[in-house]
Parts: C-alpha cells; structure tokens; sequence
C-alpha cells in the first residue's frame, strides 16, 4: 500500500509542478506579446514623427511601460528555462550533494529577497490604485497599471522557485541542474 501511496504523491507534486511551469509558459508568451507590442508602437512611432512630422504623445511611454512589463512579467519563464545567468565556477568543484546543498541554499534566499521585492511591489501598486497616481505626461497613464507588472511578476518569480524547490526535494528532479 505504501507504493501506491508514493506514487499518489509523487504524481500530485509533479502535476503542482506542472501546472506551475505552464502558468510560466504563459507569462512567457505574455512576454514575448509585449515585446511585439513595443516594436509595433515603436515603429508607428518612427513613422508618426519623421514621416508626418507630427510629435508623438503617447508611444515612448508605452513603450517604455510594456519593455518593463516584459521583462518583470517574463521573469518566472526564464526561471523555468533556466536562463538567468549564473556562475558555475565554485558549483562545479564542490562534490555532487555539497552542490546540491549550495543549490538548494541559494534558491531559498533567493525566494526570500524576491519575495521582498515582490511585497514591496505591492505596496508601491496598492498606493498608485488608492491614491489614483498618474504618470506627469501628456498621456497621463494611471500608473498602478505599470506598477502592476512588479508584484505580479515577482509574485509569480518566487511560484516558480518554489516549484522548483518542490521538484527538488519531493521529485527527486536534480536542483537546477545540480545533481
């Protein structure tokens, strides 16, 4: 009975971490929409200006904003690919379980100071949408839109770590890939 009690959780951790690598997948395709947008705008923009030669209003801010968001909202997909840049030097000459242990160690700190980051970026949005903050440009953006790229993405950031930590531990699934 206790194999079949093994599976059953080992199965329920894989489809959490499932389910939470596709949520990233999405915040990658998100993305990569937001880049498109801000090519797209900036494009426009160029032909706006030096072809009509009519000031433009509007697109620097967008763009601006989106490249923000992008990047932010693009955060736990790069997690999920392992694409943050990282240092291999002192990883690679610790034996396999120091490294692991060293891996494990630096994921839970990095949850922490992201976590931080991410309450901070709540608050920040929450005083926007209280104090109904606008941007000081013509275009006047209501700004709790952009400052909503901060907790959301590092909200979702610090998902994807701990899926990963959960991969690691509960899934025998090598930690970011240190044995």
């Amino acid at each position: 009975m206790s194999g079949q009690r093994t599976s059953v959780t080992r199965r329920c951790q894989q489809w959490i971490v499932r389910g939470v690598g596709a949520l990233s997948k999405l915040c990658g395709v998100a993305s990569a929409m937001m880049i498109l947008v801000s090519v797209i705008i900036t494009c426009q923009m160029i032909w706006v200006r030096f072809v009509l030669n009519e000031s433009t209003i509007w697109q620097t801010e967008a763009v601006t904003f989106l490249m923000i968001g992008a990047t932010l909202i693009g955060l736990p997909y790069v997690q999920l690919l392992r694409g943050h840049v990282n240092v291999d030097l002192v990883p690679m000459l610790l034996p396999p379980r120091w490294r692991k242990l060293l891996a494990l160690v630096v994921l839970m700190l990095s949850i922490v100071v992201i976590s931080i980051m991410a309450f901070h970026g709540f608050e920040l949005f929450h005083t926007a949408w209280e104090r109904n903050w606008r941007s000081d440009s013509v275009w006047g953006v209501s700004l709790w839109i952009p400052y909503l790229a901060m907790p959301l993405g590092f909200g979702l950031f610090v998902l994807q770590m701990l899926a990963d930590l959960v991969a690691s531990w509960m899934c025998d699934d090598p930690v970011l890939g240190h044995g």
